[in-house]
């Protein structure tokens, strides 16, 4: 059976390879590249802060996995790989925080209601609207029916609901105007 060779010291075949001899290859093999992949994740991040920690996840990760690099000369496009993986790591890590309250709880609590001259109008002109045309509308407006939703909900043709939107809109126009 033939082996592989590979263009690393005879040390590291034989597996005898001293810490002090594998960080000074690993500095021979990442040294150059350093400032290339600096800019890169800068530009993946844009937070250098942030580039600084995702390069040195990068660092990490190459140094457990050098023995696998078959080509020394192919040590910038291997090490620009594991930054791109290791920058999608960091969002495969991120687990939002969800809050226990119930989020109806959340809606009875979020009372927001406008007390201004206009508003006030607007409710009366509202309340003025014959049934036909104030149902529709406020299904649109307060619940966010589509119009679809609305003829389904009210037992109407689509056509037969925007005729009614249209309807109430021109009405409560005339409403608020008069």
């Amino acid at each position: 059976m033939r082996t592989e060779s590979t263009h690393f010291s005879a040390e590291n075949q034989t597996g005898t390879e001293t810490r002090a001899a594998r960080e000074a290859r690993f500095q021979a093999l990442i040294g150059r590249h350093m400032d290339d992949l600096f800019r890169y994740a800068c530009w993946l991040v844009h937070d250098p802060s942030v580039a600084d920690d995702l390069l040195q996840e990068t660092m990490l990760r190459a140094w457990k996995s050098m023995d696998k690099l078959q080509k020394p000369e192919a040590a910038k496009g291997w090490l620009i790989t594991i930054l791109r993986r290791e920058n999608a790591r960091r969002f495969e890590r991120f687990q939002p925080q969800f809050s226990a309250m119930p989020t109806e709880a959340l809606a009875d609590n979020h009372r927001d209601y406008d007390t201004s001259t206009e508003a006030f109008v607007l409710r009366n002109a509202i309340a003025e609207l014959p049934d036909d045309y104030r149902e529709p509308l406020l299904l649109q407006i307060i619940h966010g029916y589509s119009q679809k939703e609305i003829a389904a909900e009210l037992g109407i043709s689509v056509a037969g609901a925007g005729t009614r939107l249209f309807r109430a809109r021109k009405k409560l126009r005339a409403l608020v105007e008069g």
